[in-house]
């Protein structure tokens, strides 16, 4: 049975992001009148929208234990858990926050999502009607309706959702990749398609659309129509592995086995512990003799899967072509233990037990077999040469799903899993990266002060700064300052050892209240631990004692920065589902005519962060994140121009700038200027921006 790709979309991370988006912005209401409680829930709503989970849990428990009647802070933190995964404990949390204010929206979509993501349908569905009582044209929560319908095999129920969600939305996608999804469990192909060739025809530049159909052309057998969709999705999104195996799998069926080789080389390549690539790569090097290396793929896939007996089977079979008899008994006694009714098995051992002279049990293996084979009502035959027999099956054009670990099917090429083939793309919003080039694109974010970095998915270049190591050496922090727009979360550890060190500046203070240097790592402290407004008043203290320290002037500019991102998310409804908190154009407004905007709407508030920027460029020049900054509130404020010329001064100061040449390309496709904006996007992916493809792409 064909997988549902959105069936399942809850369980991808990625649409977490757009949910909780969506749920903080629902609701808003007064959580107490305490200030210190009141204050202790901003703080700790701001570290739920900068994705600081586990920081955003503490703050919400202070609350909780101080006003445990509140219903907010209980709503809050489910919706921590629910972003870590945590599913049960964030339908705890609804529950509570449920019994004390039943009529509490958001608590009833979030607890349906987590029961959802439990596999309880029902209570799930019982949720998701009583928010549409609410909302009764609420897309997300229809499209949600429709999914536990089709899993509760209710599909004329899911079909009515379908039908509503459709009727109010015509052009929304993923309505039709979804319904799409529910006739293929109900086996009807020809609905699907069409729901297939509908989405296609309203956005032609989802790649996700065309990886559907082409899987289906696959399973129809049309496999020149499925090679042309899944070249199609590939160039829309290069970097999504699945569809590359799906192509390798069509060039398979065509006889193109280097082809099919090459793309499952391409998928290593990027990821080296990729099951399904790994197998697949091991049966084709086997159809072509080159068993050495295929046994290293077939060791690659038990390294990670260590209970894959499909691929131990195939394991002991390429041994056994390699003389190795000793390896493959070893294999095949794992298979047998785990299938103790695959009569096959016992054959292959048998003959194996033969050859190295162990007649008795190489007898009493065929016995076992022949029982195996005569309890499964098959006709009873002999097996001369059963390694040779089951090579041969190879030749068998048959696929198998993931899941499907049938024993009998280990010669079948697999297919990327429908569930990881295709993640959803349209709920999913991630600071940085474009998942769906169709929807506004988000500019890289601005940097920021910190101590903690993550990894990019790809190498990006490293920035040397001289104020940065002047800092360092100076001002006695206890851990390395970095400036980067790629922060990590604090864990629970490090929040707490920031509350400590939050301490001991504070009696050291005590003693030394003219010291800068102790007010900057404070509020460094501050900052991570997401309380901005005591962060706020320690840097001013420093800037008040050392008007000429540039890293507390940024510090403060970066901390306005995200007060005022943190306070568009609770006022503007169209930043719902924007990580950034910044929107650009979307591509398909932008590749007409040039159109510059027709004012800036520069805000008081940002005024002042911009004099603190020019302020910081008086006082070093060449610091070239305050020029990366000030753009992004220059193309925040639609002053396009404006921001170039920033973007311009910092890739001059720093020539391998990835992030201002990323930016800078979409500013620059924003006026219109698509030549140099699409230069600037080949020069950002070059430098390791990978989602700058995806918008060239889109516009060539």
């Amino acid at each position: 049975m064909q997988k549902n790709t959105y069936i399942r979309t809850t369980k991808d991370s990625k649409m977490k992001q757009f949910i909780l988006a969506f749920y903080i912005m629902l609701i808003s209401l007064p959580v107490s009148a305490q200030v210190n409680t009141d204050r202790v829930m901003m703080i700790g709503r701001n570290a739920l929208y900068f994705e600081d989970y586990v920081l955003a849990i503490q703050y919400f428990n202070q609350v909780i234990t101080a006003k445990p009647y509140l219903a907010d802070p209980y709503y809050f933190r489910a919706t921590a858990k629910f972003m870590l995964d945590d599913f049960k404990g964030a339908e705890e949390d609804a529950d509570e926050c449920l019994l004390r204010n039943p009529y509490y929206t958001a608590a009833y979509q979030l607890r349906g999502a987590a029961r959802q993501n439990q596999e309880k349908y029902e209570l799930a569905a019982t949720d998701y009607q009583r928010s549409l009582e609410f909302f009764p044209e609420d897309r997300i929560t229809l499209v949600n309706m429709a999914i536990v319908n089709v899993e509760l095999e209710q599909y004329e129920v899911a079909a009515k959702f379908f039908e509503v969600l459709l009727r109010r939305f015509p052009d929304y996608t993923p309505g039709y990749l979804t319904r799409s999804q529910m006739y293929l469990e109900m086996k009807d192909t020809t609905s699907a398609m069409a729901d297939l060739n509908k989405a296609i025809s309203i956005d032609p530049y989802t790649s996700q659309s065309f990886a559907a159909r082409g899987v289906l052309h696959l399973q129809q057998q049309k496999y020149n129509d499925a090679l042309a969709d899944l070249d199609e999705a590939i160039r829309l999104d290069p970097y999504f592995e699945g569809n590359y195996i799906n192509r390798g799998l069509v060039k398979y069926h065509l006889n193109d086995l280097r082809g099919a080789m090459a793309d499952y080389d391409r998928v290593i390549e990027t990821d080296d512990n990729n099951l399904i690539a790994r197998f697949n790569r091991g049966l084709l090097r086997a159809q072509v003799a080159d068993n050495n290396r295929a046994i290293s793929d077939f060791d690659k896939v038990i390294e990670l899967e260590p209970d894959n007996t499909i691929a131990y089977l195939n394991r002991a079979m390429l041994y056994n072509e390699t003389g190795n008899r000793e390896a493959a008994l070893a294999d095949l006694n794992v298979v047998i233990e785990a299938h103790p009714d695959f009569f096959s098995g016992y054959y292959m051992r048998s003959e194996l037990k033969r050859e190295m002279n162990d007649l008795r049990g190489a007898e009493h293996d065929y016995m076992l077999a022949r029982a195996e084979e005569s309890k499964a009502r098959r006709v009873a035959t002999t097996h001369p040469e059963p390694f040779k027999q089951a090579r041969g099956k190879d030749e068998t054009r048959d696929t198998r799903e993931q899941a499907d670990q049938d024993i009998e099917k280990f010669n079948m090429l697999v297919v990327a899993d429908s569930e990881n083939n295709q993640k959803t793309k349209y709920q999913r919003q991630s600071r940085g990266k474009v998942q769906n080039i169709n929807a506004p694109v988000d500019p890289e974010p601005i940097f920021v002060l910190t101590y903690y970095e993550r990894a990019y998915d790809v190498n990006r270049p490293v920035y040397y700064s001289e104020v940065m190591d002047k800092a360092n050496s100076e001002l006695g922090l206890t851990w390395v300052l970095k400036a980067t727009n790629n922060e990590a979360p604090l864990n629970e550890l490090q929040i707490q050892t920031h509350f400590r060190s939050i301490d001991h500046y504070s009696m050291r203070l005590e003693n030394e209240p003219a010291n800068s240097s102790l007010y900057f790592g404070r509020a460094m402290d501050f900052m991570l631990v997401q309380d901005y407004e005591n962060a706020l008043k320690d840097l001013n203290m420093v800037i008040s004692l050392r008007p000429d320290m540039l890293l507390a002037r940024f510090g403060r500019a970066v901390v306005r920065s995200k007060q005022m991102e943190y306070e568009r998310l609770q006022n503007d409804p169209r930043m719902m589902g924007s990580s950034t908190g910044i929107n650009l154009p979307e591509m398909s407004k932008i590749s007409g005519k040039p159109r510059l905007p027709e004012i800036s709407t520069r805000s008081i508030d940002y005024e002042e962060i911009l004099k603190e920027y020019e302020t910081i460029i008086g006082i070093n020049p060449s610091f070239i994140y305050t020029y990366y900054n000030r753009a992004e509130i220059f193309a925040l404020e639609k002053d396009y121009r404006a921001a170039i010329a920033d973007y311009t001064k910092a890739i001059e100061l720093e020539p391998q700038f990835a992030e201002a040449y990323f930016n800078r390309g979409i500013s620059r496709l924003a006026i219109g200027e698509t030549a140099l904006g699409l230069d600037d996007l080949r020069k950002a992916g070059e430098l390791g921006i990978v989602q700058s493809y995806s918008i060239i792409k889109r516009m060539q």
